[in-house]
């Protein structure tokens, strides 16, 4: 298929798809060239047109051939025309564009113009995509995402969080589009069998889609080929058993020195540190830095090795772990430095040893349960909290803030290249991991990345995504209007979407949602909507907005339950909710006024300024008490109200006397309360667990 215009429409229509009643008329070589005397002239097209004839007027005329993939740019297209003006329009055309022919149609019914198409992203295969369209497409970039193959609830989604949507349903007295008709499109392109699945996509646009009160009408089609696109076929989906990956009985270390001290070495020194039994991997030595050593790693009895030698060694280290489960390379300077073919050799290495490799370009594993660790400072309590990050330092960073801030680990897996093991396999395990109850992920390329949104989908604990190169930076050049509306943000924006998973750009978002995935995944909730409650007028409105900008609506107060509010002495304007929390005030304010409200609420958002706290501090011998006192009747109204799931916000903290913030959070953490240090943090967790339905 040369993809011009009239062989999509023949295409799409055979589909299902309504397109316009047209004929082709093809030109003469002479008249293409513009050789031969009169070539060119309207004469030359009269007979050609005769077909048009059984068209209803007004007609559309559009040449087409090499270089007019984008006919309207080029001035390609003739709208309005009777039928006795399709010869002089011809003409005109032929000689300013030499076009191999034109097609002429009715023309359409005026209507809401829309876009649909397809595009084959790199790492996630086939995108639809839909939004309003024409002149619109990218002035207005109005336009919802999906990866296919999409569900009717899918398409449906799509039509309402457009901007304009309400232009679907009849706009200043306008009549509504028939909406049923426009998801039948949109499924007949990205839903099970559809076109997406027999195009060698390229690209694919329908670009207007005209629609109406009685349908949907495919005026414009494109359609740019990739003969390399591969077809999504099955996916693999391993087997391998990842627990002596996070709790081996022994692990080797390569590449500690006798001279020098190097990352080997303070590696011996994490594991001699946590206890695990280790051995150290030295061609002549007897021992390194106090740990038994033995010359290669085929001597070493373990179920985890981790290599630290330059990349150039690697692969010759990796060939001798048969019979070790994992090995871990931590050496840089494969792919990511511009060499894939020593990655490409390291991936060889472990097949030909029947092990699994983690990374290269990683720093480990951290599992408190199984002694695993490849941060400094000691081992932490171990939780239900799962991590996979491609960056081994953001991971470190997530597992001593986290702890910090009561974050209690299963196990974190630094994959790094994820030239072998990747994350999609990872969360697989870890999604049904019985010690695992949500998982936090940093990527920056996902590798297989329609196995990654399966493992997505499929995850029956919550997700929190975190990507690091969402901006699109260096995208290709896209040659149609679908092609520039997609970038990466908006691939991972309809990945979460689809998927179930929250996606959050920041790395105290990510810890932030994962404290509220610990304290109040398990929790059923028995009420609906959000409260949120505190002192200060002005710190109330903020509150609000930072939720709204969360995507969370915070419903208004029951109307028969204001006088009972007031009879607490609370200001009863709205939600957030202003009640008098502080060193003077009541510190079971919060449960009186979920009592009086009578309402079963799924989240309640207590904040307090803990400046107030401590501005009166003389007045009391331990001047925490008064916020340890509230701290501790939250946790009661917590306890008392398992269908409501409580949060609290610390707001200035940095006000507290050292020591303060510490044992509010333990106060919180056994009650199974998330403290947020920000009215924004907490809202993107409680948002994060409404998309989750855990809120």
């Amino acid at each position: 298929m040369s993809g011009y215009e009239h062989e999509v429409k023949a295409l799409i229509g055979a589909a299902g798809v309504p397109v316009p009643r047209g004929v082709v008329v093809s030109l003469s070589p002479a008249v293409t060239s513009g050789a031969g005397a009169g070539a060119g002239s309207p004469a030359d097209f009269g007979a050609g047109f005769a077909a048009a004839a059984g068209l209803a007027e007004p007609l559309v005329l559009k040449a087409f051939g090499p270089g007019l993939l984008h006919k309207s740019e080029a001035g390609a297209v003739r709208l309005g025309l009777r039928f006795d003006e399709l010869g002089p329009a011809a003409a005109e055309l032929a000689a300013r564009l030499r076009p191999a022919g034109f097609l002429v149609e009715e023309q359409a019914e005026p209507g809401v113009e829309l876009i649909v198409g397809l595009v084959r992203d790199p790492a996630f295969g086939p995108v639809l995509l839909a939004g309003l369209g024409g002149v619109w497409a990218e002035a207005l970039r109005d336009t919802a995402l999906r990866l296919c193959p999409i569900a009717e609830e899918d398409a449906r989604r799509m039509l309402a969080a457009l901007r304009g949507a309400d232009l679907l349903r009849g706009w200043r007295g306008g009549p509504p589009v028939d909406v049923d008709a426009v998801v039948k499109l949109l499924m007949t392109v990205g839903g099970p069998g559809g076109l997406w699945e027999r195009l060698e996509l390229g690209e694919f646009e329908l670009n207007p889609v005209i629609a109406g009160p009685s349908g949907v009408i495919a005026v414009d089609a494109r359609y740019v080929p990739d003969p390399a696109a591969a077809a999504e076929g099955p996916l693999d989906e391993p087997v391998t058993d990842f627990l002596p990956l996070f709790e081996p009985h022994a692990v080797a270390v390569v590449g500690a020195s006798t001279s020098r001290p190097n990352f080997g070495n303070m590696f011996l020194g994490f594991y001699r540190a946590a206890g695990v039994p280790l051995v150290a991997v030295h061609p002549t030595a007897d021992e390194v830095s106090g740990v038994p050593a033995v010359p290669s790693l085929a001597a070493a009895e373990v179920d985890y090795a981790l290599v630290a030698v330059p990349a150039e060694r690697c692969a010759e280290v990796v060939r001798q772990a048969r019979g070790v489960p994992f090995v871990q390379v931590m050496s840089g300077g494969f792919g990511e430095a511009g060499r894939p073919e020593l990655e490409a050799e390291l991936v060889a290495a472990a097949r030909e040893a029947g092990t699994r490799l983690l990374g290269p370009n990683c720093m480990g594993v951290y599992c408190p349960r199984g002694r695993q660790t490849f941060v400094g400072g000691g081992l932490g309590p171990a939780g239900t909290v799962a991590l996979i990050s491609q960056s081994g330092g953001l991971a470190g960073e997530v597992i001593k803030v986290g702890e910090r801030r009561g974050l209690a680990f299963s196990r974190v897996a630094t994959v790094g290249n994820a030239a072998d093991v990747t994350p999609a396999e990872l969360l697989r395990w870890l999604a049904r991991d019985p010690e695992t109850r949500a998982v936090g992920l940093y990527l920056e390329d996902p590798r297989n990345g329609r196995e990654l949104y399966a493992a997505l989908r499929g995850a029956p604990v919550p997700v929190v995504l975190l990507v690091g190169g969402r901006s699109g930076q260096g995208r290709r050049a896209a040659a149609s209007h679908t092609g520039g509306l997609v970038s990466d943000l908006r691939i991972w924006e309809a990945v979460a979407g689809q998927s179930g998973a929250a996606l959050v750009t920041s790395q105290d978002d990510l810890i932030g949602v994962l404290a509220y995935f610990q304290a109040h995944g398990t929790r059923p909730a028995h009420g609906d909507g959000v409260l949120v409650v505190g002192p200060s007028g002005g710190a109330s409105v903020l509150a609000a907005d930072a939720f709204d900008r969360a995507g969370v609506r915070l419903g208004p107060l029951p109307d028969d339950r204001l006088d009972a509010l007031r009879g607490l002495g609370v200001v009863a304007n709205g939600n957030p909710l202003e009640i008098p929390v502080g060193p003077m005030g009541r510190a079971g304010l919060v449960a009186d006024v979920l009592d009086a409200l009578g309402v079963p609420y799924a989240d309640v958002v207590a904040h307090v300024n803990v400046q107030a706290f401590f501005a009166y501090a003389s007045a009391h011998g331990d001047p925490g008490e008064p916020l340890y006192a509230y701290t501790r009747a939250l946790a009661a109204a917590q306890a008392d109200r398992p269908g409501t799931r409580i949060s609290l916000v610390t707001r200035n903290g940095d006000c507290a006397p050292a020591g303060v913030e510490d044992e509010v959070g333990r106060i919180a953490a056994a009650a199974g309360i998330p403290v947020y240090r920000t009215m924004e943090a907490a809202a993107v967790a409680v948002a994060a667990g409404g998309c989750h339905g855990v809120a």
